[in-house]
């Protein structure tokens, strides 16, 4: 027998899951509209967006489907403080990427985006700050030749 409170949706962070991946991929498609779409053979600049938005919305609908035919638990409450700082650490890197570098930056997303986390510990972040950074530098610059800096001209690099 299905516990829930009538008028109450059991599975309600599904429903919220997808309903950010609806959104996230129907913006893709509307952003994507303005380039030329090509076909499989031969994709414009609009395809890939297009595509990613569609299967985005598509996964976003069997999430809802699933939030509504589940007895999970019911969301109480939205945790404003580390979503802000999940948002603020992802922009904070997009405006520091080419002053600090791609290694400064990066260590910048993973310790003020950790700080969300109820599992923040000082030195277990530092060290995946300084491993993700690494990562990164040989990923984006070495092996992909992306011409961001390392270290950026704020750091007198």
């Amino acid at each position: 027998m299905n516990s829930k409170a009538p008028g109450r949706i059991a599975g309600s962070k599904d429903l919220w899951s997808g309903l950010i991946f609806i959104a996230f991929g129907l913006l893709a498609m509307a952003l994507a509209r303005g380039y030329a779409m090509g076909h499989a053979g031969r994709m414009g600049p609009g395809y890939f967006p297009t595509a990613l938005g569609g299967v985005l919305a598509c996964i976003g609908l069997v999430l809802i489907v699933q939030a509504v035919l589940s007895s999970g638990e019911v969301i109480t409450g939205f945790a404003w403080r580390k979503a802000a700082l999940v948002l603020v650490a992802s922009g904070l890197f997009g405006v520091t990427v080419e002053g600090l570098g791609l290694a400064p930056s990066t260590a910048l997303l993973v310790m003020i985006s950790g700080l969300a986390s109820e599992q923040f510990r000082l030195w277990r972040f530092l060290a995946l700050a300084v491993g993700l950074s690494a990562f990164s530098v040989l990923t984006f610059i070495t092996l992909l030749s992306l011409p961001i800096p390392a270290f950026g001209p704020w750091l007198g690099f």
